[in-house]
């Protein structure tokens, strides 16, 4: 890949999205999303987490990086999380999504799925650090995977839809306080994915 990514006008899809939450996906967000993913895929210093579920502690299913702004420190699944400064590719994502959602983001997860048998369990992105509605601009690079959404008490309220690779999908307002969300295993799925989840921390006062 030479140079920054190249952004796209996105497709936005229309979604049926169930009752409570506000999502919208676009469709070829970024020019060369194969180079961009091999290059993300070098660049970021890549790691597995352990995580805290159900008292115990296990290698997270897929490998990570939590990168932003040094305040941006965030605690998930009772772990907390210094940031790795911004890469050059991280950076102009960044603000390419900042300029393209009208929202300032000082933070990215970044997490790489070696193939279908690493996946992501069923979580709400609702830590305080996160605010209220907090806005969650996810991109996609890499294999297509199934993305789910679950009400937190009424089960019928739910959506299924595939991620492939250049796609944008935006969560926002009560999503996350109303919602669980899954990237769960794909066995036939051979080859990798990279999902970054740009957010905005903030100050926990």
């Amino acid at each position: 890949m030479n140079g920054l990514p190249q952004w796209r006008e996105p497709r936005w899809q229309n979604l049926a999205v169930p009752a409570g939450a506000e999502l919208r996906l676009g469709l070829d967000v970024l020019a060369e999303p194969d180079a961009l993913l091999q290059a993300l895929r070098a660049e970021i210093p890549w790691e597995q987490h352990r995580l805290r579920l159900y008292g115990r502690e296990v290698a997270s299913p897929r490998l990570s990086c939590w990168i932003g702004d040094t305040d941006a420190v965030y605690t998930y699944s009772r772990t907390r999380f210094v940031p790795q400064p911004w890469t050059p590719l991280l950076a102009a994502l960044r603000d390419g999504l900042a300029a393209l959602t009208a929202q300032r983001f000082n933070s990215v997860l970044c997490n790489l799925y070696r193939d279908g048998n690493d996946s992501m369990g069923l979580h709400s992105d609702d830590e305080p650090e996160l605010g209220l509605q907090p806005l969650i601009a996810s991109l996609s690079l890499g294999a297509t995977r199934r993305f789910r959404l679950r009400h937190k008490r009424d089960p019928a309220r739910r959506l299924e839809l595939e991620l492939p690779s250049g796609s944008l999908l935006v969560m926002s307002g009560t999503t996350q306080q109303e919602y669980r969300h899954e990237l769960p295993k794909a066995l036939r799925v051979k080859q990798a994915r990279v999902n970054l989840t740009f957010r905005q921390v903030v100050a926990r006062g």
